[in-house]
C-alpha cells in the first residue's frame, strides 16, 4: 500500500529525501509544505502507536482527519530508534537522506545517539532541522511548550480579543503552524546554501522566536510610544476604518486603503453619511483612529441597514477593499477558492474520500500539489527500505520479527475512543 506518486514528482524539490521525525502539528505541517514542493518526505514513526496525532479526532473510519490534514502526501515507515538495529538502520537511511526533522524536546536526539553533530559527521551534506517551544539555546530550551504556551509567552494573545474581556486564543495553532512555516523556510534557506558551500547545516527553529518575529506592529508600537499594545477587536491600532461591520444579516469587514483619500468620501456618501466629511476628528486615518469611540457607533447604525451582499457590491464599485466576514464553510466554498483549486479530495484505503486544503503555492511551471493522502501506519517501511537501501522483503520481515520494524499496525483507535 504505497501513495501514488509517492517518489516520483514533478515540484521544485523533486529529488530532495527528507526524513521526518516530527509529531503532532509544527513539524509535521513544515514537512508538508515540503511534500507538497515534490520532495520524497518519509515519516519516521515510534513503534508500535507512530505519531500520537494518529489519535486525535475527527475520525472516519477510525482513521484521524486531523492527522490528514497536516501529513497528506508523505510515506510511513515505523523503526524503533531505542534499539541498536534500529538506530544502525536508521543512519543507514540518514547516508541517502537531504534532511532529517525532529521537534522533540532539545537533547533527545543526542541521547539516542543522533543529533546533528553525530548526523553531520556522518552525512556532511546532511540538513538537520530542530523545531521546538523554546530553541536549542538559553534558559529555557529543556521545558515543554505546546501551541497555546508559545501564543501565551510571545504576547499574541495579550492582543487578540477584545479590551476589558478575557485573553483570547487566536482560532487557528499560529504557534504550531508560524513555527512550521519558519522550519520549512530555513530547510530551504539551507538547501539552497548547499549548493554553494556543499556543506550541510543544522537549523534552529525556535516557536517563541517564531511569534516575537510576527508580532510587527505591536513591536514596532512598543519601542515608539513606550505604552504596552492591547486587543482591539477586529480594529487596526493605526488605520481607520479598518474593522469588521456588523450589517443586516451578518457582518463585513473593511479596509480604506492607505493614501487614497477620496475612499472614505466615498465610505461616507454610500452609508448616508456625508456630514463625516467635513467633520475634522475624522479628516486622516490617523484621526479616525484617535476618535474611534466616537465613530465606530455612528458607522455600525449604518451599516446595519443593508445586508452584507448590498455593501459588498456596492462599496466594491470603487476599489474599496471589503468582503464577507465568512464562515469556514463560507470561507472553503467561495468561487475564488474554487478557482484557485485550494479545496481538494484525496482517496484514502481506509477513509474513503478525504478533503482537505490544498497547497497555496502556486509557482508557474512547478507549483506545490496535494501528492496524496496521510500515510497509514508504518505503509511504506518495507517499500522505503528496498528503494533507499537494497533491504530484501525476507530481511524486512525478520526485523519485523524482531521487533525492530513494523509494517502494518498503529494505534488502536477504537480503544482508544472507549477509554
Amino acid at each position: 500500500m504505497t501513495n501514488s506518486n509517492s517518489t516520483h514528482r514533478p515540484g521544485p524539490l523533486a529529488g530532495i529525501r527528507i526524513l521526518d521525525l516530527t509529531w503532532v502539528l509544527a513539524g509535521p505541517y513544515a514537512a508538508m509544505i515540503l511534500c507538497d514542493l515534490g520532495a520524497e518526505v518519509v515519516k519516521v514513526e515510534r513503534p508500535p502507536h507512530g505519531d500520537v496525532a494518529r489519535t486525535t479526532g475527527p475520525f472516519v473510519n477510525n482513521e484521524s482527519m486531523y492527522f490528514q490534514s497536516v501529513n497528506r502526501g508523505k510515506r510511513s515507515i515505523s523503526i524503533d530508534l531505542r534499539s541498536g538495529e534500529g538506530r544502525d538502520l536508521f543512519l543507514r537511511l540518514v547516508d541517502q537522506a537531504d534532511v532529517v526533522m525532529e521537534n522533540f524536546t532539545p537533547g533527545v536526539m543526542d541521547k539516542l545517539g543522533l543529533g546533528p553533530e553525530a548526523l553531520l559527521e556522518r552525512n556532511p551534506r546532511l540538513v538537520f532541522a530542530s523545531t521546538s517551544g523554546f530553541g536549542q539555546t538559553g534558559p529555557w530550551r529543556d521545558r515543554p511548550a505546546l501551541d497555546i504556551i508559545v501564543q501565551g509567552m510571545g504576547g499574541v494573545m495579550s492582543i487578540t480579543g477584545y479590551p476589558d474581556e478575557p485573553p483570547a486564543r487566536p482560532g487557528t495553532s499560529i504557534g504550531d503552524i508560524c513555527g512550521g512555516l519558519y522550519t520549512a523556510i530555513g530547510i530551504l534557506a539551507a538547501l539552497r546554501e548547499r549548493e554553494h558551500s556543499g556543506l550541510g547545516q543544522s537549523v534552529d527553529i525556535s516557536m517563541l522566536d517564531c511569534q516575537i518575529a510576527i508580532l510587527e506592529n505591536a513591536v514596532a508600537r512598543y519601542f515608539t510610544t513606550g505604552t504596552e499594545p492591547g486587543p482591539l477587536g477586529t480594529r487596526h491600532p493605526s488605520a481607520t476604518p479598518f474593522q469588521a461591520f456588523p450589517t443586516a444579516d451578518g457582518w463585513m469587514v473593511v479596509a480604506l486603503s492607505w493614501g487614497v483619500a477620496t475612499q472614505w468620501e466615498l465610505f461616507c456618501a454610500e452609508l448616508g453619511l456625508p456630514e463625516l466629511v467635513g467633520d475634522e476628528r475624522f479628516e486622516t486615518s490617523f484621526k479616525r483612529t484617535e476618535n474611534h469611540a466616537e465613530l465606530e457607533p455612528v458607522l455600525f447604525e449604518a451599516t446595519r441597514k443593508q445586508s452584507t451582499d448590498h455593501w459588498v457590491s456596492v462599496l466594491s464599485r470603487y476599489g474599496i477593499p471589503i468582503g464577507p466576514l465568512n464562515t469556514i464553510g463560507q470561507a472553503v466554498n467561495q468561487e475564488q477558492i474554487a478557482a484557485r483549486e485550494m479545496i481538494t479530495t484525496v482517496q484514502h484505503p481506509i477513509a474513503g474520500d478525504v478533503t482537505m486544503a490544498a497547497s497555496p503555492l502556486k509557482l508557474s511551471r512547478t507549483p506545490g500539489r496535494v501528492y496524496g493522502y496521510g500515510p497509514v501506519f508504518g505503509q511504506d517501511t518495507a517499500a522505503v527500505l528496498e528503494e533507499w537501501l537494497d533491504v530484501p522483503a525476507e530481511e524486512t520481515a525478520s526485523l519485523e520479527e524482531a521487533g525492530v520494524v513494523l509494517t502494518k499496525g498503529g494505534p488502536d483507535i477504537a480503544a482508544y475512543l472507549s477509554a
